[in-house]
C-alpha cells in the first residue's frame, strides 16, 4: 500500500499520529470492501457507483498519509509529537 516507504516510519507514525492511524484502519476497509467488488462477475450501476466512491476515499486517504509521512520526514522525531 505505501510502497518505498520504511516499515519503521510507518509504525513510528501509527502509534504517535492518530490521524495516521485511524487513515490506515479505513484504508484496509476500503481495500476489503473493493476486493469484494471485485470479485462479482457483474455489477448492477449502484455497485458500480459505490465502488468508485470506494477508490476515491481509499485514494484520498492515501495521500493523506504520504503527506503525514513526508512531514515526518522532514521534521525531526522531536517534533512531531505536536501534530
Amino acid at each position: 500500500m505505501l510502497e518505498g516507504i520504511d516499515e519503521a516510519l510507518i509504525e513510528q507514525v501509527k502509534r504517535d499520529n492518530a490521524e495516521f492511524s485511524h487513515l490506515l484502519e479505513e484504508h484496509e476497509q476500503y481495500e476489503q470492501q473493493l476486493v469484494a467488488y471485485n470479485d462479482l462477475r457483474f455489477m448492477t450501476s449502484a455497485q458500480e457507483v459505490e465502488r468508485k466512491r470506494l477508490q476515491k476515499l481509499k485514494l484520498h486517504g492515501k495521500d493523506r498519509m504520504l503527506e503525514i509521512l513526508q512531514h515526518y520526514q522532514v521534521v525531526p522525531r522531536s517534533e512531531t509529537s505536536t501534530l
